[in-house]
């Protein structure tokens, strides 16, 4: 299994909180699996300990194989994701692993 591993730090956006943001994009992702067949397990955490050097989300997606994952990030229903994702965040991280 392949999981890749994204992390955020969300800021005030698009006329919401940074705290809304986060709320609208985990809603947003959770989603997904139900409309990206390519998606085997989906997961959204929230960072529950304020710390200015803490990321405010972490999100991990698995698939079965980097086809599959490219598959995932080229889906027009994540694409829409990425796009509002992109508006209301001011840093990111990532990683990919095998599992």
């Amino acid at each position: 299994m392949l999981k890749h591993i994204v992390m955020w730090k969300f800021k005030d956006a698009e006329g919401k909180t940074k705290e809304e943001n986060v709320e609208i994009v985990k809603n947003g992702l959770e989603a997904l699996p139900s409309v990206v067949p390519h998606i085997k397990k989906l997961t959204f955490i929230k960072n529950q300990v304020e710390c200015d050097r803490n990321f405010d989300a972490l999100l991990v997606v698995e698939t079965e194989n980097e086809e599959e994952l490219e598959k995932y990030k080229t889906h027009p229903e994540h694409k829409k994701v990425a796009s509002y994702v992109a508006k209301v965040t001011e840093n990111r991280g990532a990683v990919d692993i095998w599992e």
